[in-house]
């Protein structure tokens, strides 16, 4: 993030992830943008999340129900995708063993690993009366 300046957009960026705590998509965090300040654009928003993905600031989660998701925790988590609802929980834990499995099998220099688990949460069990 060296040489950016913490902008307007960006600062409202990163409170819309905190305060919508969704995983949302960028036309999520653009309409909570948009909300709280008009003037800020569409492309200025995509813009400073891929900046701020690629800065490390926030994380890039990937298409995972077809748009781009993005999490303002940083910290080492995965994803467990609802099949169902489509919605998106953290899970605690370390699995980085499978990327160093990968990497030490035939030296492929892994620049980023991406584990997401997916399946039908609690709340779609318990609604659907689906089983595990």
């Amino acid at each position: 993030m060296e040489g950016r300046r913490q902008t307007v957009q960006r600062q409202l960026i990163l409170e819309g992830l905190r305060e919508l705590n969704i995983h949302a998509t960028a036309e999520q965090v653009f309409e909570y943008v948009n909300e709280h300040a008009p003037s800020i654009g569409k492309a200025t928003v995509y813009r400073n999340l891929r900046q701020m993905s690629e800065d490390g600031e926030i994380l890039s989660i990937g298409t995972l129900t077809g748009s781009m998701h993005y999490d303002h925790n940083c910290h080492l988590h995965y994803h467990c995708i609802c099949e169902n609802c489509l919605r998106i929980f953290d899970v605690e834990g370390d699995f980085s063993e499978i990327g160093e499995k990968v990497q030490g099998a035939d030296g492929f220099d892994i620049k980023e690993c991406v584990v997401s688990f997916k399946g039908i949460c609690w709340d779609c069990k318990d609604v659907d009366g689906n089983s595990a």
